[in-house]
């Protein structure tokens, strides 16, 4: 072989080299879809996540929010179960990922999709008015039993989802029984509570927080299994990290909300691998920091097999719950 000829080999041998190995990245815009209304928690992480991408530049590609939020999130979630094998498109997810598909029969299920990362658990605390007599969960929840069943009122966002779900879970535990009011958003919850309309909550930190700082609320307990781990006083005298769970309160009852990402069906690895990556770094920037520590979140995060298992295991927790409940649609 002349020189000539194998210098050509090599730098054709150099130009394939890089193009084989190439990572996948998006080639047009992606569509970020929220299963949901604009201004709630899924749409609030959603456009908070767009916006890290863009200071960042973290993407060549715009991200796309879309907000398809018909059949409590079905809308959304069909979507993207349709859209197989499509690698520009991203859907965030909460707890009616299990939530919708039981309540309504819509014919979808997480496996549906291609999981991709947990970015967060929502936490859920039991809060009081602060005028109230109880000063933790075990002597507010003895007074429930002792006013007898469907007494006292447990408000809520919604019917058939998180925060009664979690109360069916607090009634099961504790052998009590609470009439549920359902309202429109968490912010609403919280003035009711202040206001003595219902007698608890289980509203998230974020939206009870402005009412525990004025001294309106009280926060019993935290339905996590460790405390969270914020030491920044939001009170006088309290962080959330001087909350107690609701084990160390005497209620054993769990329950954490699901802040996760997932694509369509079809999508290969490499494509997966690369919005993991890309989450990663969005959860390394200081803007998430300070949106975890705001809204008081269990920053546990996880992917690939673990993920899976997590959801597996959190789908049999809705459905058992919900099956008590009778929420399951016929």
């Amino acid at each position: 072989m002349s020189v000539a000829a194998a210098t050509v080999i090599a730098s054709c041998a150099m130009l394939a080299a890089p193009l084989a190995h190439a990572a996948w990245e998006p080639t047009k815009p992606v569509e970020f879809v929220v299963p949901a209304g604009t201004g709630g928690g899924a749409d609030q992480m959603a456009r908070l996540i767009q916006g890290i991408v863009v200071k960042h530049n973290l993407m060549k590609q715009p991200l796309v929010v879309v907000n398809k939020a018909g059949g409590a999130g079905a809308e959304g979630f069909l979507d993207v179960k349709n859209a197989k094998g499509e690698p520009h498109k991203l859907v965030v997810t909460l707890s009616n990922l299990f939530t919708t598909p039981l309540a309504t029969g819509v014919p979808f299920n997480w496996r549906d999709m291609t999981p991709v990362s947990m970015m967060a658990l929502d936490n859920f605390v039991l809060w009081v008015n602060a005028e109230a007599p109880y000063k933790d969960a075990k002597s507010y929840f003895d007074a429930v039993k002792a006013a007898g069943p469907s007494k006292m009122k447990m408000g809520g966002t919604g019917s058939k989802q998180e925060d009664q779900i979690l109360t069916v879970g607090i009634e099961k535990a504790t052998g009590t029984k609470f009439i549920y009011v359902p309202f429109k958003g968490g912010g609403e919850v919280a003035v009711q509570l202040v206001g003595k309309h219902v007698d608890s909550t289980v509203n998230n930190p974020a939206e009870a927080v402005a009412q525990w700082r004025a001294g309106k609320l009280r926060a019993l307990c935290v339905f996590d299994a460790k405390r969270m781990p914020y030491k920044e006083k939001i009170t006088d005298t309290q962080a959330w990290g001087d909350v107690p769970t609701c084990k160390e309160a005497g209620v054993p009852t769990e329950y954490t909300m699901l802040r996760g990402i997932f694509m369509p069906p079809g999508v290969t690895k490499e494509q997966t691998a690369y919005y993991n990556d890309l989450l990663k770094k969005v959860r390394a920037t200081p803007e998430w920091k300070e949106y975890m520590e705001k809204g008081a979140f269990n920053q546990t995060a996880m992917d690939g097999e673990n993920f899976n298992a997590w959801l597996g295991k959190a789908e049999q927790t809705h459905r058992e719950l919900m099956k008590e409940a009778g929420f399951i649609a016929k």
